[in-house]
Order: C-alpha cells, then structure tokens, then sequence
C-alpha cells in the first residue's frame, strides 16, 4: 500500500475484496499552498487571481489530506459496482476532464452534460460548483456524484461502510484528520483539498510573467500568438468573462446557445464558465460538449451567438443585438494559437494528481 516509489514499475497488491491497493511513497508528495507557493502574478498585479480562492478556512490544503484525496479520486470502491471512480470521467491527460462528449456512469448510462476540466477550480469566487451552480461548496460537490444513481450509484451511508471495511483507509483518515473512522465530511474534505491543489501556472503564458506582475508576451509568444492575446483582451472581449492570469470566471452565463427547455443551467440559460488553462488539450468543450475543436468555439462567438432571452449583456452590441465580432480567418487563427499558449505540460504530467492504483 504505502512505501515503495509511485514512479517505480511495481506488481498489484489486491485488497481483501480482490481490488488494487494503492501505491504511495514512503515521504508525502507536497500539497500544502506553502510547499507549492502560487506564482507571483497569481497574487499581485492587474491579473491576480487569489482573491477568487475558495478555500474555507475550515478545509485548507493538507499533505495528509489530499494524498487521501488523491486514493478517493481514483478508487473504483466509491461506486456501487467498482467499475468507476471520479478518475474514470476527469482525466488528468485533459485537465480533469473527460475526453467523451458525455461520460459514462456505473451502469453504461451517458451524463447529460460535458464533464468539465477541474483545473483552477479552487479560483472562484462565488464557490458554488456544477454546471448549473447547484453545490454552494466544493466539499457538498464532490459527494454528489457518489451518491448519483446514474453516476457512482453509491449511498453515502453505504460509502462510509464500504470504505471503512477497506483496510488503507483507516491509516490515511487518521493521518489527514487524527482518527481512523470514514466519515463522508472526511470524504469530502479530502476529495476538496485535492481538487483544490490541482493549480494549473506552468503554461508559455506563465512564462510571459518571468519579469513582473505584467506579462511581457513578445518576448515569450510567437507573432501570431502575441495578437491571439491583444484580440482576447480587446476586440474579443473573451476576457470579460475569462479574467485574470488564469482565466477564471466571476459568474454563470448564458452565451447564446438555443437550449433544449430541460436545461436552463443556473436559471435563464445560464452556466457556470471554467478556466480556460488547458484548452488547447481538451477535445469537448462547453456544458453539453457540443463544441469538439477551439476553432468552433471561436466561430460561435465570432457569429454564432443567438439573440436568446437572457443572453449576457456582454454579447450584446451597441444596437442590443447579439454580438457579430466580424473576425477574420487569420483573427481566429490567432486566438487559437493564443489559448494553446495555456498549455501546462507539467501540470498534465504532475505525478502528485496521477492515479496510484496499478491497473
């Protein structure tokens, strides 16, 4: 279960009920916001971004806790049939998203809605969570879709039994919280202070800030990047609703799409807007992953905007139309070659948020 080196070849050890354990180091991988410190530009300057941090004063980022976040998110345990955990639908290749349209729950039956990348997560400030924002908080999130029929299927009085009859949780409950007990608020806390490590600040657009608060984005991004960039801030208004240095939302939006009337999102056609760090990998994009490429999202909002009640006053011209930016096809080549600028290798390859499960 815990000793040898998460990076080392190793044989499955199953548990009584014939399923892996998982494989830890010996030394606790470094979670803690004062072992991982944001970037400069995160916390200072026109785009800081950490007065959005959601983090209750309750639940901070532990070691312990969210090493035990990390075996929660990919233990297949906390299904009701053992076939999926949080891990199955939010892939780390992605940023935490899932490469289908819509993910598949316990019993093969497809979610209505795109599973949404997790990066940055921790930076919103409303701190409400889900598509239509119906979770006030991470940790009430995070227990959702256990507890899902059409998802995990598993109650969470069931969780708790389940879990505490699995010999590696009592060791990593009482180093994340003092006692051995499974408790789903310990679940939740856990599952919380890991998704909220997940910081995504290792992109070239990051590296535009090496000299200060303010990104010097000639000397980093190419040519075609560089205006992909000023299009973003300017004309594009993409930053109205992108903001800061990790292009994280303030609030849900309706962006003009024709809904099906079963889903009005947060009231009004709107939804919750992700971070945009690491876009350029993803392959589904918006709440119902209509979207399967970057340059079909810019073709919405360079024409495809609908004239919808509620549409966010942002994508309204002057006249009180829905917008029509009039790009043109190197313009819109630009803002793609700009979003993939937020790329974060490292993060998509950070042994801290890979699965420790052999397979």
């Amino acid at each position: 279960m815990v000793g040898c080196g998460a990076d080392a070849p190793v044989a499955a050890v199953v548990a009584d009920d014939g399923l892996p354990l998982p494989v830890l180091p010996a030394a606790l991988l470094s979670y803690r916001v004062a072992g991982n410190p944001l970037p400069a530009h995160f916390i200072t300057g026109p785009g800081a971004v950490v007065a959005a941090d959601n983090t209750p004063a309750t639940n901070p980022i532990t070691d312990a806790g969210a090493t035990l976040g990390r075996v929660l998110f990919y233990d297949v345990r906390l299904s009701a049939n053992n076939t999926v955990s949080c891990g199955s639908c939010h892939l780390q290749s992605v940023a935490f998203g899932d490469t289908a349209r819509f993910s598949r729950g316990l019993n093969g039956t497809l979610s209505t809605r795109h599973s949404p990348s997790l990066a940055n997560a921790r930076f919103y400030a409303p701190g409400r969570f889900f598509w239509d924002e119906r979770a006030a908080t991470l940790e009430a999130q995070v227990l959702d879709p256990i507890a899902n029929p059409a998802e995990m299927g598993l109650p969470l009085d069931s969780l708790e039994s389940k879990l505490g009859a699995t010999r590696h949780y009592g060791p990593l409950f009482e180093a994340a919280f003092g006692t051995s007990a499974v408790t789903r608020t310990g679940v939740a806390r856990a599952l919380s202070q890991f998704v909220r490590a997940m910081v995504s600040a290792r992109s070239r657009y990051d590296d535009a800030f090496q000299g200060g608060a303010v990104g010097n984005f000639a000397a980093v991004l190419t040519p075609q990047e560089a205006e992909g960039e000023q299009l973003f801030r300017g004309v594009g208004k993409c930053a109205v609703c992108h903001v800061g240095n990790a292009q994280i939302a303030t609030q849900a939006r309706n962006i003009g799409f024709v809904l099906a009337p079963s889903d009005t999102g947060a009231g009004g056609g709107r939804f919750k807007v992700p971070s945009l760090r690491n876009v350029g990998v993803r392959t589904r994009f918006m709440h119902d992953g209509r979207f399967s490429s970057l340059a079909q999202v810019v073709d919405h909002y360079n024409n495809g905007v609908a004239d919808v009640a509620g549409l966010d006053p942002v994508l309204r011209n002057a006249a009180g139309l829905s917008q029509r930016l009039g790009l043109s096809q190197a313009q819109r080549d630009a803002l793609v070659a700009y979003l993939r600028t937020l790329t974060d290798p490292a993060f998509l390859a950070d042994p801290r948020f890979a699965d420790p499960f052999p397979r």
